[in-house]
């Protein structure tokens, strides 16, 4: 103690600090002014977001992109209810992050206090912790540990509810110390127990997922692929795990998945499932692998060991963040003699190009397949890409060359709406980096005020607007189910460009394939913001299909 006093909301902010925090982004809400005033003195950066979605999407960027805790700050009930999207994403994509909420005065609880609300019971199943922090004397012990409960097992969103009379009480201040995260790190037999099994396989495969990894352990884990010439596949938007132009990397396990890796993966003799929880969408609606006794040899690697056999009853279970198990695997021998599983290997690089590398034709104007190989000629391979949910996002995770860790901010749970607010937070975290998002129409304007954000905050990157003018995943499947009877999916647009420029920003558009080069070098030269709305038609619903055919498929059916 060093005996002078300090509010909550001083003792809150100091906490932030020692912890490393960088910025946080928040909506301003009366019930915690006492924090934006003591954040006013402090070094960190406040990010001021237009709606709490975009401000929770961003801090669930950060935590994705360093590993660290993303910082959010809202108001009470309508505040933390716009929040709750992110906190989702959070949750769902085991992102580390804190929600701070604003909430009514102690004295004033059940009473039906204005924007009163338990939340406890509203966050409880979708956060690792809910507290109520009752007096400023814990607020440093409250903080911290909301940093070690989100960093640690599985990560996730901790929310922590903040009286508004409580922060400008005093306590005793206190030297604060930063939270320890822990590591868990894998048994010395469970290695050599892997080793053997490896030694034993004649078709094994790793799929690389979830979070708990840093750009050493990821070139860890790729000199242990090597060393063992295996095929390596990342689980769905984990793709910055693995070098995409590594000969051993065979693809990504998520929507629209390589028919050849799939075959290839039920195939396997062995799979190694490092970090992922291989969920709905990796395991292709939990068909990939037979449950709860997968047919292949199953080898799970899982910081949480709650994880560990909760649908999948591994073989091997070792409990171990990514980090700390792709430390270890690097010290393992490969089988003697030569490797069984060369040309396994090699046929797994040979499907992954041959399914990524040709960009098919589609109906409209303006080729998707186009633009994306005009920005795989231009963009470094640093550059960080964000995206929302939608089909648009396939020409993303089947042709982009994901090369480094750290490059990519988009969201497991498909939550739509994340792509302009997670380049944002990407833009700040790493200024001297290229940022670029996608966003469809539909995803692009449940969060397309946050563009007065990116001005405001000084944030310079490329915002790629895909308009088709519709809700295109969700037409995709009324095709399916319900075909020639199209209802609630059509949209009416804005002119995008336009919009930006309202802004401040600089506004593209690209109408036709003849100007998609001379479009994207005018955008990339922008030392600021700028958007690019992209005409596509409807009809290219995804790079293998039309939604004509999708629709006489279906009229067949019937």
């Amino acid at each position: 103690m060093s005996g002078e006093g300090k509010t909550g909301a001083r003792l809150l902010v100091d906490t932030l600090e020692a912890n490393g925090v960088e910025r946080v982004f928040l909506v301003p809400g009366e019930s915690y002014l006492a924090v934006i005033d003591a954040l006013a003195d402090s070094p960190i950066d406040t990010v001021l977001a237009r709606q709490e979605s975009g401000a929770a999407f961003m801090a669930d960027a950060v935590g994705k992109l360093t590993g660290k805790p993303g910082i959010c700050m809202v108001t009470r009930a309508p505040g933390a209810m716009n929040a709750a999207a992110g906190l989702h994403v959070a949750e769902h994509d085991s992102t580390p992050m804190i929600l701070f909420v604003g909430q009514i005065e102690r004295g004033f609880r059940e009473r039906g206090a204005f924007q009163e609300m338990d939340f406890r019971k509203v966050f409880g199943s979708v956060a690792k912790w809910v507290a109520e922090i009752d007096t400023p004397d814990r607020v440093v012990e409250m903080v911290n540990r909301a940093f070690a409960v989100a960093t640690s097992g599985r990560p996730g969103p901790v929310v922590l509810v903040l009286p508004e009379d409580m922060l400008v009480e005093e306590a005793p201040a206190v030297d604060v110390r930063p939270a320890t995260v822990v590591e868990t790190h894998p048994g010395l037999n469970q290695m050599w127990d892997l080793q053997k099994r490896l030694w034993a396989a004649e078709r094994p495969i790793a799929i690389l997922g979830g979070s708990r990894w840093s750009e050493k352990a990821v070139r860890q884990f790729a000199r242990f692929a090597e060393k063992f010439d295996l095929p390596v596949a990342c689980s769905f938007r984990r793709q910055m795990l693995f070098d995409h132009l590594d000969p051993h990397y065979a693809g990504d396990v998520g929507i629209g998945i390589n028919p050849a890796l799939q075959k290839r993966i039920r195939d396997a003799d062995l799979v190694l499932l490092v970090g992922g929880r291989m969920a709905e969408m990796p395991s292709q609606s939990y068909t990939l692998f037979d449950i709860p006794f997968p047919t292949q040899a199953f080898v799970h690697v899982h910081a949480d060991a709650e994880e560990l056999g909760r649908v999948y009853r591994p073989d091997l279970a070792i409990h171990a963040s990514g980090t700390a198990f792709a430390a270890a695997a690097e010290s393992l021998e490969p089988p003697p003699g030569d490797i069984r599983w060369k040309d396994w290997t090699a046929a797994a690089r040979a499907d992954y190009l041959a399914w990524s590398e040709d960009l098919p034709s589609t109906p409209g104007a303006v080729q998707m397949g186009k633009v994306m190989a005009a920005l795989r000629a231009r963009l470094p391979d640093d550059v960080i890409i964000a995206n929302g949910a939608g089909n648009y996002a396939t020409w993303i995770h089947r042709f982009w060359r994901f090369r480094k860790f750290a490059t990519q901010a988009a969201p497991v749970s498909g939550t739509m709406g994340y792509g302009l607010p997670g380049a944002i937070a990407a833009a700040l975290q790493f200024p001297e980096r290229r940022v670029v998002s996608f966003s469809g129409d539909g995803c692009f304007q449940m969060n397309s005020q946050e563009l007065a954000t990116a001005m405001q905050s000084g944030a310079k990157l490329v915002a790629f607007v895909v308009d088709n003018g519709i809700y295109g995943t969700i037409r995709m499947h009324q095709e399916r189910e319900f075909p020639a009877r199209v209802h609630a999916t059509t949209l009416v647009n804005p002119d995008f460009a336009a919009l930006a420029r309202a802004h401040g920003a600089v506004g593209l558009t690209l109408a036709r394939d003849e100007d998609i080069e001379t479009v994207i070098d005018e955008a990339l030269a922008v030392d600021g913001l700028v958007l690019v709305h992209v005409l596509t038609a409807p009809e290219a619903i995804t790079p293998t299909t039309t939604l004509t055919k999708l629709r006489e498929t279906a009229l067949a059916k019937k």
